[in-house]
C-alpha cells in the first residue's frame, strides 16, 4: 500500500486475506512508520492548508483538518512535497498547539511557512515560529482581487440595468473573460472584453477595477523575482492609499492586501507558494472518492499519510 497505493481491497485480494485484517495491519504499521524518528528532520518549508474530509454531520466535529506539508524538496528542487500530518479543525489553535508539539530543534529550522489567507494561521504561525517567514500564497492573493471584480461587476451591473445580469447584459457577457489574463484571450475575446467595458460610462468602476487585477497578475508573472516584487509594492501601495471615491471593492482590496503585506512580498523572496499543498489535497480528495468516503478521523489521517506521506522511504522503522 506504501510503495504501489494500492486500495485495501486490492491488497486484501492480492495476499488471500480479509478486508479487517489488511486494514488492522496496515494502519498498525503506518502508526509505526509515520512515527519513525527522523521523519521530520530537514524540514525548512512548511505549507499549511485546510481540508474538507468529509461532508456529512455527526459526533459533533468538525468536517476540516489542518494538512501541513514539507515543501523543502520543491523549494532545493530536490524532490516532491510530502504530507506531514493532519489535524482536526482548522483554527489558530489547530496549528499551534501541533507546533507546540514539536521539539525545539524542528521549530527551530522551519524558515518559511506559506499559507493562504486565514488570519488563524499567521497568528499561529507568529507565535510558534518567531524566526521564520509567513508567505501569502500568490494563488489567494489573485483570487481575492477576483473576488472584488467580481463584486464591483455585479454592482455595477445593478446600478445599470436595475437587476442582475442576464443574457444580452454588457457586463454579464463578459463575466468570464474578465477574470481571464489578457495574455491568454483570443482577439475575439478581447474585442469582445472591450465593447463590454465601453458600453457605459459606468463602467469605468469595471475597468479601474480590472486594470489592477491585471497589474497583480503581471506582478506575479515577472521573470525576475525582484522586479515582480518592486512592481508588487508599488501596486499595494497605491491602491491602498490612492483609490477616488466610487470604487469601493477597490478600496477594501487596497486595505486588506496592505495589511498582508509582508506575506505577500515575502513570496517574491523565497519562491515558496502552497500549490503543492492544493496538489496533496487534491490528491487526498482522489483517496477518499476511492474508499467512498470515511467516518474516523483517525483512519483517514493514516490512509493519508500512507497515501502521500513519503513514508517509503522510512520502511526501515517497521
Amino acid at each position: 500500500m506504501i510503495l504501489d497505493k494500492m486500495s485495501v481491497s486490492a491488497v486484501a485480494a492480492s495476499v488471500g486475506l480479509g478486508w479487517n485484517t489488511v486494514n488492522a495491519l496496515a494502519l498498525q504499521a503506518a502508526r509505526t512508520v509515520a512515527s519513525a524518528p527522523g521523519r521530520l528532520d530537514g524540514v525548512r518549508v512548511l505549507g499549511v492548508d485546510e481540508h474538507k474530509w468529509k461532508h456529512v454531520r455527526g459526533n459533533g466535529d468538525s468536517s476540516f483538518v489542518t494538512v501541513l506539508v514539507d515543501l523543502t524538496p520543491i523549494v532545493d528542487g530536490t524532490g516532491s512535497a510530502r504530507l506531514l500530518d493532519m489535524v482536526a479543525g482548522r483554527s489558530k489553535a489547530a496549528l499551534k498547539d501541533w507546533l507546540d508539539a514539536r521539539d525545539d530543534s524542528f521549530r527551530d529550522r522551519i524558515r518559511v511557512v506559506t499559507m493562504d489567507g486565514f488570519t488563524g494561521y499567521r497568528t499561529a504561525t507568529a507565535e510558534a515560529l518567531d524566526k521564520a517567514r509567513a508567505v501569502m500564497d500568490p494563488f489567494h492573493v489573485v483570487h481575492l482581487a477576483a473576488e472584488k471584480l467580481t463584486v464591483c461587476r455585479q454592482r455595477v451591473q445593478h446600478d445599470t440595468c436595475g437587476h442582475r445580469g442576464r443574457t444580452g447584459d454588457p457586463l454579464y457577457g463578459i463575466r468570464r473573460p474578465l477574470l481571464t489574463r489578457i495574455a491568454l484571450l483570443t482577439d475575439k475575446q478581447k474585442a469582445r472584453l472591450r465593447s463590454g467595458l465601453e458600453a457605459h460610462e459606468e463602467h469605468v468602476a469595471v475597468s479601474v477595477t480590472y486594470a489592477i487585477y491585471q497589474e497583480l497578475i503581471n506582478a506575479y508573472g515577472q521573470e525576475n523575482k525582484r522586479d515582480g516584487k518592486v512592481a508588487m509594492y508599488k501596486l499595494l501601495k497605491r491602491i491602498h492609499t490612492g483609490v477616488p471615491s466610487g470604487l469601493a471593492e477597490l478600496a477594501q482590496l487596497g486595505r486588506s492586501l496592505w495589511a498582508r503585506r509582508a506575506e505577500i512580498l515575502a513570496y517574491f523572496d523565497t519562491g515558496a507558494s502552497n500549490g503543492p499543498v492544493e496538489a496533496i489535497n487534491g490528491r487526498l480528495e482522489h483517496l477518499r472518492g476511492i474508499a467512498l468516503g470515511f467516518r474516523n478521523l483517525n483512519h483517514y489521517i493514516l490512509r493519508s499519510l500512507i497515501h502521500s506521506g513519503g513514508l517509503a522511504q522510512h520502511l526501515d522503522a517497521l
